[in-house]
């Protein structure tokens, strides 16, 4: 699912973690539209930590090697 946050006037996607490597600070999101994004610690919103299996919105943006994910939050 993909939805327009009208308070900060971006698009906002919906997913299922694949994985993530808290020792790497990495891992996968398998967004709802079919792509993976990759997800850096940095992208977790404040306080966040996310599992294998958790559902989460994320702003999904173009990065050098490919799709990522900011600003990520559990649902």
């Amino acid at each position: 699912m993909i939805f327009k946050d009208y308070h900060l006037n971006t698009i906002m996607s919906e997913g299922t973690v694949k994985f993530f490597n808290r020792m790497k600070n990495f891992g996968f999101i398998h967004g709802d539209d079919g792509t993976d994004y990759f997800v850096h610690s940095t992208g977790l919103k404040a306080g966040v930590m996310i599992d294998e299996g958790d559902r989460v919105s994320f702003k999904p943006v173009k990065g050098e090697k490919g799709e990522k994910a900011e600003e990520v939050e559990k649902l």
